[in-house]
């Protein structure tokens, strides 16, 4: 009987071990599947007589054993999750990229029309013809940049909807986990290997990478699963959920959370890899600052050209007015109001921050956060004061009162209240130039309100006998277009004070005299009261520039500035006026001042930079979203490569080959159809024995 035992044991492990290669071929495309192996031991043996020794009694199934190799398993696991933000990261990034870089959807050839229109204005600066092309390229050129901004805000919603999504898919991998955390805790007991379990919960667990980097820890009740930086998502039998939702801090964005006992936390800034993290990582590094430049460009454009035709006379004989909109337009969805959030939490009632654009040369690419120090509305006047930090990194900009007169600027914006007042703790987010080619448009209708000419024009009087020589005038002072009461008081002072006379006196030694009076002959007073006179040496170039005082609708003398240039030998009461240009002038200077804005240095101008030109301006910002976008293909070249590798390393130890399986079914039906003769022969030894009686 012990020889039968004997080839029984060895049907059975061989037929074990042919049921595990046939389970092994099944699952050769089972995403995680660990090939398994049937490990047998020698049996008992059984002493023979007293000096013979001992003989075996056959083969024992000892464990089917899951061939796995945690170190390459782990491997894989973070290579999945470098992988797919890689190409979550380039995938969105290649989108903008070839928005803004494209000239049938970037705004650089939009830019350059415009700027030619207006050097056709310049060349002809009567001819409407050119006036309504420049206008119609300007609203080509604002629907560009509407466009874009659309697009931008569109790819923001967007990831907002793929983080809502994707947390939704991680909650479900977590639950899954802490489930198959608890069966195989149960399926373990006696030591056993509950081998299929094992497999679906290393696999849950590189479908999570796939989602959000998550770092692994093994121990007697499972495996407990963080993010990046030890926020706990699965621990033991027990998973956390995760909720994508707008931020406290700005609403647009969602920001992911964990809650723990019904607690949220938020883990936006600790999760990387997978996805998730790809697409957190755009969002942060490629597409909030794409918004602000882009926005930046939008607002320095929009400012610039209307600053510079408020210096101009249009054909109508009037000031210049905006061809754009005002990049501080107030009222419901004034865009002072949209660039500024209040934080969740904020004291009951508190009001919002108005942020107006003081110099748009000045500003940068940055958001801010504003937090209120301290406030006292009982003073008078009451105090409400804070700080302003540069985000993400914290940097202090500067302090301010938001009841301060005037109030202070901080690279290019002011900050004043709108609404209640605020308390301590309060915390703002400022975002000055985030929406700033959304909200621009042309607001000029009329071509003929296009100010191409210069505001002031001189002449040379018509009983001059000298040889002296003049330039045109140049208004020096810029008009602020956005303070209607001081540029109503400086464009009224022009006119009161036109025509205005240079009177030249005697010469001595080649010095003359001269002073300015107006059209009564009286001495044009300066801002100080004093009469405006001087002298010129004769036979050079002398450049005068007059500072003519005025009383505008506030109280105190105010003054504006020109300049220009007496040359050559005028003799003693030789004239020059200067006049404010009239209607119909076919002067161009304004006209050529806004097409000199294509190269002149407007944009991110600071005690640090020199700044850009717009077109230099928007240039780097396609250069620098191309070059994050190059180097995002190259991480995905790079992490595919290293995947690869990973995979091919981890499938050489545990992945399931159907040659080798072969080979071992081929092997283990040999050792089936040996172990049946063993039985065959103790049956044929059996029934002689039983025959010989």
């Amino acid at each position: 009987m012990s020889l039968i035992n004997i080839g029984l044991s060895g049907l059975n492990a061989s037929s074990a071990a042919i049921a595990t290669i046939g389970n092994n071929t099944a699952n050769v495309d089972t995403a995680g599947y660990s090939r398994q192996q049937v490990m047998t031991t020698a049996s008992a043996t059984v002493r023979v007589g007293i000096d013979v020794g001992y003989i075996g009694t056959g083969t024992t199934v000892s464990d089917v054993r899951r061939i796995y190799n945690g170190y390459l398993d782990g491997q894989l696991q973070k290579s999945t999750a470098l992988g797919a933000e890689a190409t979550a990261f380039s995938t969105q990034a290649n989108k903008i990229d070839t928005m803004l870089s494209d000239s049938t959807t970037g705004i650089a050839a939009q830019l350059a029309s415009f700027f030619s229109k207006l050097q056709a204005v310049s060349a002809n600066a009567t001819q409407s013809a050119e006036r309504s092309a420049l206008l119609a390229q300007a609203g080509a050129l604002s629907a560009r940049l509407n466009s874009i901004s659309g697009q931008m805000i569109s790819q923001n919603d967007n990831i907002n909807a793929q983080l809502d999504s994707l947390a939704g898919n991680v909650n479900a991998l977590t639950s899954t986990i802490a489930s198959l955390n608890k069966q195989i805790t149960s399926a373990s007991a006696g030591n056993m290997s509950p081998n299929s379990l094992l497999d679906s919960r290393n696999e849950a667990v590189r479908k999570l990478n796939e989602l959000i980097g998550v770092t692994v820890v093994e121990n007697s009740t499972g495996l407990d699963i963080y993010t990046g930086t030890g926020q706990s998502l699965v621990v033991a039998g027990r998973a956390y959920e995760m909720d994508a939702a707008p931020s406290s801090s700005d609403p647009t964005q969602y920001n992911l959370k964990i809650y723990y006992d019904k607690v949220p936390t938020d883990v936006t800034n600790a999760v990387t890899g997978g996805t998730i993290g790809g697409l957190l990582r755009y969002r942060s590094e490629v597409l909030v600052p794409a918004a602000n430049e882009l926005g930046r460009v939008g607002i320095a454009l929009a400012d610039q050209v209307n600053t510079q035709l408020g210096q101009g006379i249009n054909q109508k004989g009037l000031f210049g007015t905006g061809l754009f909109s005002n990049v501080n337009s107030t009222g419901a969805g004034g865009a002072i109001t949209q660039r500024s959030v209040g934080a969740v939490g904020n004291s009951s009632g508190s009001g919002n921050l108005n942020v107006t654009i003081t110099d748009s040369s000045k500003l940068t690419a940055d958001d801010y956060e504003v937090t209120v120090n301290s406030s006292d509305l009982t003073t008078t006047p009451p105090t409400t004061l804070y700080t302003v930090r540069r985000l993400p990194n914290g940097e202090t900009v500067g302090t301010g009162d938001l009841y301060a007169t005037p109030a202070p600027s901080f690279e290019g914006f002011s900050l004043s209240l709108n609404g209640n007042g605020l308390a301590a703790g309060d915390v703002f987010k400022v975002t000055p130039t985030r929406n700033g080619a959304t909200g621009i448009s042309v607001i000029m209708t009329d071509p003929q309100d296009f100010a191409a000419a210069a505001p002031l024009t001189a002449s040379a009087g018509v009983s001059n006998s000298g040889t002296g020589g003049f330039s045109q005038p140049k208004l020096s002072t810029e008009p602020n277009i956005y303070d209607a009461t001081g540029l109503n008081d400086l464009q009224t002072a022009l006119k009161s004070s036109t025509p205005m006379r240079l009177v030249m006196g005697s010469a001595s030694n080649g010095i003359q005299d001269y002073k300015l009076v107006n059209a009564q002959g009286a001495d044009v007073l300066d801002g100080s009261g004093n009469p405006i006179s001087g002298t010129i040496i004769q036979g050079q170039s002398n450049t005068l520039k007059f500072n003519v005082g005025y009383t505008g609708s506030t109280p105190g003398t105010k003054s504006f500035e020109f300049e220009m240039t007496i040359s050559g030998t005028p003799n003693a009461n030789d004239t020059f006026s200067v006049s404010l240009t009239g209607a119909g002038s076919s002067d161009n200077r304004n006209a050529a001042a806004l097409a000199g804005l294509q190269t002149e240095r407007t944009v991110g101008v600071s005690d640090g930079s020199p700044g850009f030109s717009l077109s230099s301006a928007y240039g780097n910002l396609v250069s620098n979203v191309g070059t994050q976008a190059a180097q995002g293909k190259a991480d995905v070249t790079a992490t595919e490569a290293v995947l690869a590798q990973a995979k091919t390393a981890r499938d050489s130890v545990s992945g399931v080959s159907l040659d080798e399986e072969a080979a071992n079914l081929i092997k283990y039906q040999q050792y089936y159809t040996a172990s049946s003769q063993i039985i065959k022969a103790a049956q044929s030894m059996f029934s002689t024995l039983i025959n010989s009686f």
